[in-house]
């Protein structure tokens, strides 16, 4: 089978303009850039406001691993299939960072014959937004260093400095540093540090605002520091929040591009779920529920992180009501969930997959407790024998949830029409989705309620220090925001080596941050990471131009 880049490179692609006018976007309201991308406008975004809101399908997946489970493949083969089902169908993913992509885990566009289009652009530099928001970021800080500078009429305290500069790269070695050396002209020597770019709240807030007046209050309302007398300095006392928004404005728009099958996909803010919460916009996916009858969404890594940060923060945040889930599981990760080897994952072995179900079957148990129906995507891999996709399918059945084998990798929207007509068969009952907590439960409960119900943790650890903060953060009025917890993707507990689903642990929380303009508490688990690493061989080592200037090693 072709890469794909090649499948990629092999579509032929329609004009944008007429793969929007499938959901009714007039071509004056698109901002063009190239023949098939776009943003749309945001005069057409906002008089949509009074239209009625179609489905909303959540695609989430197992705890992720090396063998990979294929979750935006299925988001995309999915909205193909309902397409071909004859529903108005349009598909809303997050953008893809380069730390990945240069990194080890690789791009965001899907794979095989179900992929957003053009692969290249939507996985390098696309429409800039990303790089905006990492500028809107860097001015912030720029700012805030300037004004301590020129008198510090705020009076800040420089050992309170909480607000770190982005960039849209794994690079370890900025995690923490010195800035601000030279002498007295370049300001006071402190210690500071970086976040990707997709980890930052300006990212958070970006996705969570629901139209330009919202995003510039929320900028406005970023904590980055405190004062001497420990007073909260916020972002619009330094006049930062018009400038941000006006960088943020163009990339504020939804970008729209195309399936390989020429279906709509809005591909908008790209925070990551392991340290983010995980979703693409609110005003992608509400433009899409005003223009659409059935939208299929993505949430990140597994459904311990994407799927509770889009249930509890933003559908909480937006006031969303999502129809149906999706998991999607494969039997490679299952196996290795159950003990199996990467370079073994070929060899059918159905007691270690019947020992890693145990890992979709909390995932499951998760989901349910949010009020939705789920039924299980096994993305179907060549390799996997039909006694290992027969014994998955009963497991699945005991679970009390339905299982559906697909093949939409290799045959594209076809290899996903039953699970298209089972997700179908929910969408005409009315949506019994409740978040898990209240917004008035303190916010130590709210963390220990995700630990305990979600991960399956017996308690968790909390130092003196969290304990005073978050005692502070209610007192100045935060306790009703929800909790962003910031943990490894790969295990329900904080040892990325424990898989399936261990028990007997507890949730270590090393620090918690107020994300102020984002409207939630970040809270930071174990020793995960807001700038990630390179691996040893990095991927960017086999990415490069031919001699036709074409990329290639680009997946």
């Amino acid at each position: 089978m072709k890469s794909d880049i090649e499948i990629a490179n092999a579509a032929t692609l329609s004009p944008i303009e007429n793969i929007a006018a499938k959901i009714d976007i007039p071509k004056d309201a698109l901002w063009n850039y190239g023949p098939t991308k776009a943003k749309v406008t945001e005069d057409f975004t906002t008089s949509l406001a009074d239209k009625k809101d179609g489905k909303l399908i959540l695609v989430t997946a197992i705890s992720p691993t090396p063998a990979g489970e294929g979750k935006t493949t299925t988001t995309i083969g999915l909205g193909d299939a309902l397409s071909q089902l004859g529903k108005k169908t349009a598909i809303c993913l997050r953008e893809p960072s380069l730390g990945p992509c240069f990194g080890i885990k690789g791009g965001a566009a899907g794979g095989g014959y179900s992929q957003v289009v053009p692969m290249e652009d939507i996985n390098l530099h696309f429409t800039g937004d990303i790089h905006a928001i990492g500028a809107a970021n860097n001015l912030l800080a720029a700012l805030l260093d300037n004004h301590i500078n020129w008198g510090n009429k705020l009076d800040v305290d420089p050992r309170r400095i909480s607000w770190r500069r982005a960039v849209d790269m794994n690079d370890r070695a900025l995690r923490n540093i010195v800035v601000s050396m030279g002498g007295l002209g370049n300001g006071f020597a402190r210690e500071d540090g970086f976040d990707i770019t997709v980890a930052s709240e300006v990212m958070a807030v970006f996705c969570l605002a629901q139209n330009l007046t919202d995003l510039k209050e929320r900028l406005g309302q970023i904590v980055v520091a405190r004062s001497r007398n420990k007073e909260l300095i916020r972002a619009h006392q330094l006049k930062a929040d018009g400038a941000m928004s006006v960088l943020l404005k163009e990339a504020f728009r939804p970008n729209i591009v195309q399936t390989l099958e020429g279906n709509p996909a809005f591909v908008h803010g790209g925070p990551f779920a392991n340290i983010a919460h995980g979703c693409n916009s609110v005003v992608a996916t509400q433009t899409a529920l005003k223009l659409a009858d059935v939208v299929v969404t993505e949430a990140g890594f597994g459904a311990d992180l994407g799927a509770e940060k889009f249930f509890n923060i933003k559908c909480r945040s937006a006031n969303l009501k999502p129809s149906a889930a999706v998991v999607v599981a494969t039997v490679r990760a299952l196996k290795m969930h159950g003990g199996v080897a990467k370079g073994d994952l070929k060899t059918p072995n159905v007691e270690a997959l019947k020992k890693g179900a145990s890992n979709l079957k909390r995932h499951l148990s998760n989901v349910k407790k949010f009020g939705v129906p789920v039924v299980v995507a096994i993305n179907r891999f060549a390799s996997d024998s039909q006694e290992e996709i027969d014994c998955l399918t009963d497991m699945t059945k005991s679970f009390e949830v339905d299982s559906i084998p697909c093949t939409h990798f290799s045959d594209g929207g076809k290899g996903a029409l039953e699970l298209a007509q089972k997700v179908t068969s929910y969408l005409d009952s009315p949506s019994e989705f409740r978040p898990l907590y209240a917004n008035e439960l303190p916010l130590v409960d709210k963390i220990k309620t995700v630990a305990k119900d979600i991960y399956g943790a017996d308690d968790v650890n909390l130092t003196k220090k969290v304990t005073t903060k978050l005692a502070q953060m209610t007192e100045e009025g935060f306790g009703h925001l929800p909790v962003c917890m910031a943990k490894t993707q790969y295990s329900f507990s904080t040892d990325p080596k424990a898989l399936g689903a261990p028990s007997g642990f507890e949730i270590p929380i090393r620090d918690v941050r107020l994300a102020g303009g984002a409207q939630f508490v970040v809270a930071l688990c174990g020793d995960v990471m807001t700038m990630p690493g390179l691996p040893r061989e990095p991927a960017a080592n086999h990415i490069k131009l031919n001699d036709k200037g074409h990329v290639e090693g680009l997946f």
